[in-house]
């Protein structure tokens, strides 16, 4: 599957967003933090291929653990769009739930192992 680019915003619309990403492999994460909010990540894509068209301001940065990974939150309606990852802040990864005309439930997932990289328990 080549990379598409598509449109995708948060819950309430006041985050706005364009990436250019593949759709699968979809990921899932083990690590606690997206164990609890359950978001389907898009496979690995580069800081470029993504672009904020409207809603900066509405963005809220939440880190944890080692606080290298950038999770970012409308801070209005609490979704997660998109974070930078922990093992290569060059590359980013989309929730995918995000993204007009995806439907996330149709993709195969595999689980990564964020939960290893953790420097404190349950993390």
């Amino acid at each position: 599957m080549s990379a598409t680019s598509l449109k995708g915003s948060c819950h309430c619309g006041a985050v706005q967003f364009e990436v250019r990403t593949e759709l699968e492999p979809a990921v899932r994460c083990n690590c606690s933090l997206c164990r609890r909010k359950g978001a389907l990540m898009s496979p690995l894509f580069a800081g470029e291929n993504l672009t904020i068209l409207a809603g900066q301001d509405s963005l809220t940065l939440y880190q944890f653990n080692t606080r290298v990974a950038k999770h970012y939150f409308c801070k209005h309606c609490g979704i997660y769009p998109f974070h930078q990852t922990r093992k290569d802040a060059t590359r980013w990864r989309v929730n995918l739930g995000c993204l007009e005309g995806v439907d996330a439930y149709a993709l195969e997932a595999s689980v990564a192992d964020g939960a290893s990289l953790s420097v404190v328990d349950d993390a």
